[in-house]
């Protein structure tokens, strides 16, 4: 059963022309990438590709979802916290898929209460709920 918000608190617009050979703007103005597939999936590279943009975007996002949790939880989150995302594509029987990998980096926390961190930020973050059940995603505290 799909996701239903309560209410909509902010709508990104972005326009993308060319596909994976195009342009994305926002409509704002502040985003304006030029896409190129990857040099491994026969592109020229050279640009900006939709698995580096979901990476860049589900690696903050996390992070965001981490700093909720932890201010709900009253920790402090380190300053030199980082997520390092890996998006993969590949062939699934229906064409096309992707799956993820962040590993989180929450330095000079307690290893538990850094994962604990982790395992509840993956419960609030739109991206994480967005994703269940439809990929593999590994979460890794590193």
């Amino acid at each position: 059963m799909p996701t239903v918000l309560e209410k909509v608190v902010y709508t990104a617009k972005a326009h993308t022309t060319g596909g994976r050979e195009g342009r994305s703007t926002s409509d704002d103005g502040l985003l304006d990438v030029k896409l190129s597939p990857p040099k491994a999936m026969g592109g020229a590279g050279g640009a900006t590709n939709p698995e580096q943009l979901f990476a860049a975007g589900y690696s903050a996002c996390f992070m965001g979802a981490i700093k909720h949790v932890a201010s709900m939880k009253k920790i402090a989150v380190p300053a030199d916290a980082s997520i390092d995302a890996e998006v993969d594509i590949g062939p699934i029987p229906q064409g096309f898929g992707i799956a993820a990998r962040l590993a989180v980096s929450l330095p000079g926390l307690d290893r538990a209460v850094a994962q604990d961190l982790v395992n509840t930020a993956h419960q609030v973050c739109p991206y994480s709920n967005a994703t269940r059940g439809n990929i593999v995603v590994d979460l890794r505290l590193v």
